[in-house]
């Protein structure tokens, strides 16, 4: 699975699954374009690339802002010339039930995790049309499939990206670009630790506690899950468009009621 010679674009690069995702693909031996509201985060990812060999650029931006995103799409095409892959990760979490939930709070998780890949793909696209061709993966949950209590943005949102995923995969087929969705169980990344941090208690403790629920046994680890970004991002998965690939240890196939002992 390389992607030698290709130019990829990944959100939420700074931190977690899209940070591990960058440094695969820059590994394998694409230019990363690493993208990102946090400047500083943007800088380490960029240096870790570079200092292992690879090649990167930094773009601070935020994905719920159209100006923003066309602006680093047309810069990002000036630098390596193409976009050959797009990695769509950049997402928050939040807690609430509908009635909970206030309007900014579901604004703000729409406009990241759902507008934020939709205008990522608006801008993006056009130039993989012109180069006939390319790969978007986006980042979902197994929230799209199942949920958790007091989620509902969340999982809307998640439910929506898996959805707008079918929808371009058969949009663009034809134009050669493929569209994959990968849905994590939890993921030990900030996001999640912060989330841990929420319920009190000791966070390792927590992380641990979740990892329990699955059948696997732990939560996965962020490179796990940029292995199988590598491999929808590669020509590994020429045949591969409008898919779901769930990358969870188990935990939706198995239900919760338990035989007896």
């Amino acid at each position: 699975m390389n992607v030698n010679g290709k130019a990829a674009l990944v959100t939420g690069a700074g931190k977690g699954i899209g940070k591990a995702a960058a440094v695969r693909l820059a590994a394998a031996g694409a230019a990363v374009a690493v993208v990102d509201l946090d400047e500083r985060a943007v800088q380490e990812t960029v240096r870790d690339i570079e200092s292992a060999g690879g090649k990167a650029a930094g773009y601070v931006t935020d994905v719920s802002r159209e100006e923003q995103v066309a602006d680093t799409v047309r810069r990002v095409e000036e630098r390596f010339g193409r976009i050959d892959i797009l990695v769509n990760c950049a997402g928050i979490q939040r807690y609430g039930t509908v009635v909970d939930t206030s309007v900014e709070l579901w604004d703000e998780v729409m406009n990241v995790n759902l507008k934020g890949v939709f205008l990522m793909c608006k801008h993006v696209i056009p130039v993989m049309r012109k180069q006939q061709g390319g790969a978007i993966v986006n980042i979902s949950s197994v929230q799209a499939f199942v949920t958790q209590k007091q989620v509902a943005a969340y999982t809307a949102s998640k439910g929506a990206i898996n959805a707008l995923t079918r929808a371009m995969a058969v949009d663009h087929a034809a134009e050669g670009i493929r569209v994959n969705a990968i849905c994590p169980a939890s993921v030990d990344t900030p996001m999640l630790r912060w989330a841990a941090g929420l319920f009190g208690g000791d966070v390792e403790e927590t992380v641990k506690s979740w990892g329990k629920a699955h059948p696997i046994g732990r939560v996965a680890r962020a490179d796990e899950i940029a292995e199988a970004v590598l491999f929808l991002a590669s020509d590994s998965s020429s045949f591969i468009t409008g898919s779901e690939l769930k990358v969870d240890g188990g935990t939706t196939s198995m239900i919760a009621v338990a035989l007896p002992d």
